[in-house]
């Protein structure tokens, strides 16, 4: 923590990363700091021995007999993930358990893992449509069970935002990290200017803080150069200054950056500055790599994400899966039902792509009626199934009209696996889309892997 480094120690690193003291004040006291599973299962001694393994690793274990006790819980207080039996009140009834969670309101991205006696195959597939990130084998043992809590409380805790400190003063340095550094902000503090765009390039960081006055290239020089780059032209930079003279602050301004703020830093001040920039960053990013009208990630939001999926399925020597999804016919239903109706399909498709499949899945709107689904760790043939499900649950929907007829729609779908049809997004992405059309020329409402 802050309070085993001395100001010495950081003197004599360029570059140090602090860790956070425990903190009892500001936004983490909304969340219970232990994490929270909720356990549903008709099993009494399930339920127990859930509360025992999870007093045992200090999870807060729930537990719910029926799918309606799981949505009272969750709705009433903050749960971190779900552990749901797979055949909760008779076959397949966890799945449907699932998906009452995952419509309620505010519930869409809750983290579900589920248990069951066999994790055959079927129950597997069934588990990753309803966006089960994990199976857990039962009876569960302490290992098991602790793993899948503490993956289910890291995917739920909102993502910690990175600040960069740029300031040749490590007293300075260890002061902001000190005002700062939470459970939601992490600080990295570099002393050396020089190192800045190494530094940016290793941590990416959400936001910058600028000292003006340091020895070679002052914190306006630094602002100005990262403006000209198209990668850190949105990038918060707020600088620090002894100086709040108008010309002072006319200059900031000039140089590119987003706010100012006078030394000696008032630490309440400072938070609430820096925060303020990282909602408006975190708002604004989001705006940019999601579609307006399905809620899934744009086109190069989504490449990125199966890029960074892929190299980690590599590393893994894991398989990946690239799905291209089309609507069938989707000209006749905006000429028939009117382009309402086909924002009306879109819609629903989006929700239905977003609220199915597990966390570490991206899902994305291609453009037009063409969606794109990557699973990581699923074979092209668990990628069938999987699918399979989905637009199964596509063909039963019911839809309106703009003149108030009921209508129904299809998908195709086309699927390739890495490393098999090749290691690159481009390689996959060419062969998902040659499946796609295959599919379309057999028949249509169909997969061709």
């Amino acid at each position: 923590g802050l309070v085993d480094v001395t100001f010495r120690e950081l003197a004599a690193t360029a570059s140090v990363q602090v860790t956070p003291p425990a903190r009892k004040e500001g936004p983490s006291a909304v969340l219970p700091t232990e994490g929270v599973l909720l356990v549903v299962d008709e099993d009494p001694a399930v339920l127990e021995e859930a509360e025992r393994l999870g007093r045992a690793h200090v999870v807060r274990v729930l537990s719910a007999r029926t799918a309606d006790e799981a949505v009272v819980l969750a709705r009433r207080q903050w749960v971190d993930g779900v552990l749901i039996h797979m055949h909760l009140g008779g076959e397949m009834g966890g799945i449907q358990a699932a998906h009452e969670l995952r419509s309620t309101e505010g519930l869409g991205s809750l983290p579900l893992g589920f248990t069951g006696v066999s994790g055959g195959l079927e129950d597997r597939v069934a588990a990753a449509h309803a966006g089960g990130s994990l199976f857990l084998p039962r009876p569960f043992t302490a290992t098991d069970f602790a793993a899948a809590a503490e993956r289910m409380v890291a995917a739920r805790r909102p993502e910690r935002s990175r600040v960069l400190v740029v300031d040749d003063d490590p007293e300075a340095i260890a002061a902001l990290v000190h005002a700062l550094a939470s459970e939601q902000i992490e600080v990295v503090g570099l002393g050396d200017a020089h190192r800045l765009m190494e530094a940016l390039a290793e941590h990416r960081p959400d936001l910058l803080l600028l000292d003006v006055q340091m020895p070679g290239p002052s914190g306006f020089d630094l602002c100005r150069i990262l403006r000209s780059m198209p990668a850190w032209q949105e990038l918060p930079v707020l600088l620090i200054t002894a100086h709040l003279g108008l010309e002072f602050r006319l200059a900031a301004f000039q140089a590119g950056a987003d706010d100012y703020i006078s030394k000696p830093v008032l630490k309440e001040e400072l938070r609430a500055r820096v925060q303020a920039r990282l909602e408006r960053a975190r708002l604004s990013r989001e705006r940019a790599e999601r579609d307006a009208l399905t809620g899934l990630m744009l086109r190069r939001p989504f490449i990125e994400g199966v890029r960074s999926r892929l190299s980690e399925a590599q590393r893994q020597q894991r398989p990946l899966s690239l799905c291209f999804l089309d609507v069938d016919h989707f000209k006749r239903v905006n000429d028939k039902y009117g382009h309402l109706a086909g924002d009306r399909v879109l819609t629903r498709l989006g929700r239905l792509l977003g609220a199915r499949f597990r966390r570490e899945d991206v899902r994305g709107r291609w453009g037009g009626e063409e969606f794109v689904v990557g699973l990581l760790g699923e074979t092209a043939a668990s990628a069938k199934a999987i699918l399979s499900r989905t637009m199964a649950e596509v063909a039963e929907m019911t839809f309106d009209g703009d003149g108030g007829e009921s209508f129904r729609v299809t998908m195709s779908a086309g699927i390739a696996e890495s490393p098999g049809d090749g290691a690159t997004m481009e390689a996959l992405l060419r062969v998902a889309d040659a499946r796609l059309n295959r599919a379309k020329t057999n028949g249509r409402n169909r997969i061709e892997v």
